[in-house]
């Protein structure tokens, strides 16, 4: 939480979902950060998810303590953050919502009451102050949808993010902080790695001391590891030197060949090597560690004369969120008229800037000695690369 006597938190842990955005897995539920500052004007930053909204308004209400807010920021109109502004609106009908024009061209396709009474609009790099805080705005289209804004706090330095830096679960404190963060970013984000590229170079110019997103923990220590990585993510550069081997196995022989290939990676030093079941993990995680390493194997089996739909799901996963600047090496499996290189190879040659390494291999049913020996050089190359 922020360190501020000004600001209070009324932000809500969600510990019941089981799919955020009903797709990805949280097991560690989802934390929806909303604030209220006290100054001469009193302003509330954000609103929640309608599941925790009958909460949230009783945090607010217990944080107002019978005072009235004048403001309500929308940075963001994802549901997620934006499904208590009609309730709140009710209970305190003359608060003023600030946002930018595509905010409020945006909000009536999510209400029917007209408010447009209420909007205080800011346009890039506009500031209103509320007392002794002025809070300065700054547009943020596509990170990650178009209406998207942050504020940044000129009294207390403080970036409010939207849903930059933000990650999955519900723990407040920074620890691995990396790893669900990396997974949020790349499954939500990571698309839109040209818009946060733009953002990153307005932020630069701040001088921050502490970055609130919507989600996740307050980050107000060693910030330059953050942007860091948020910079390597959204210029699609690896994070680190590894390799991993995304296997799509119908009956375990598939997967057999990914073994021995994991076995001969390490034996030759490979840096690191992770190997993932396609049909089994979660997919996002999949995709969160293909993005974090600078080459990739995929083996998969051929299916009805095309792709073990698996491993053809992860691959249009990852032509979405933009992979790219990657070395791939791709072998298949398949007992008599093996498609899945083919397949595979249609599909990752239209990825920017990635390319295949290695020889075609082709697995007929079960690996085979000159198979081992097709892996074994496959390592070598893998390793080298």
């Amino acid at each position: 939480m922020l360190k501020s006597n000004d600001y209070k938190y009324v932000g809500i842990e969600d510990n019941d979902i089981d799919l955020f955005e009903s797709q990805y897995v949280v097991p560690e539920g989802m934390l929806y950060n909303s604030y209220v500052l006290f100054d001469e004007k009193i302003v509330i930053f954000d609103t929640v998810d309608k599941r925790k909204t009958d909460e949230w308004l009783g945090k607010v209400k217990e944080a107002l303590d019978g005072k009235t807010p004048d403001y309500l920021i929308i940075h963001h109109l994802e549901p997620d953050h934006s499904a208590g502004i009609l309730q709140l609106h009710e209970l305190y009908p003359d608060m003023k919502l600030i946002g930018n024009a595509k905010t409020f061209s945006m909000l009536p396709q999510f209400f029917n009451e007209d408010l447009s009474s209420l909007y205080v609009t800011v346009k890039e790099g506009e500031s209103i102050t509320f007392g002794k805080h002025t809070l300065t705005f700054y547009m943020a289209p596509m990170v990650h949808w178009p209406e998207v804004m942050v504020s940044y706090d000129n009294e207390e330095k403080i970036l409010f993010a939207a849903d930059g830096f933000g990650k999955f679960g519900v723990d407040q404190t920074t620890y691995d902080w990396a790893c669900e963060a990396r997974r949020y970013y790349f499954n939500i984000v990571g698309k839109y790695g040209a818009q946060v590229q733009a953002l990153l170079k307005k932020a630069a110019n701040l001088d921050i001391k502490a970055i609130v997103a919507l989600h996740g923990p307050v980050l107000d220590e060693n910030l330059d590891y953050y942007i860091g990585l948020y910079d390597t993510w959204s210029k699609y550069e690896p994070e680190d030197k590894g390799i991993l081997i995304a296997c799509a196995s119908i009956h375990g022989n598939t997967m057999k060949a990914a073994e021995y290939l994991e076995e001969k990676l390490n034996e030759k030093g490979a840096q690191k090597v992770v190997l993932s079941d396609v049909t089994r993990e979660d997919i996002t995680e999949v995709i969160e560690d293909a993005f974090r390493y600078d080459r990739m194997v995929l083996m998969a089996s051929s299916y009805d004369a095309g792709l073990f739909p698996p491993m053809e799901e992860l691959l249009h996963h990852l032509a979405a969120k933009t992979y790219r600047n990657r070395k791939v090496a791709i072998v298949e499996n398949g007992s008599w008229a093996p498609s899945a290189h083919r397949c595979m190879t249609a599909i990752v040659e239209k990825y920017k800037d990635v390319e295949i390494v290695g020889e075609k291999i082709t697995i007929k049913t079960t690996m085979s000695e000159e198979n081992k020996k097709e892996l074994d050089a496959l390592a070598d190359v893998l390793v080298n690369a």
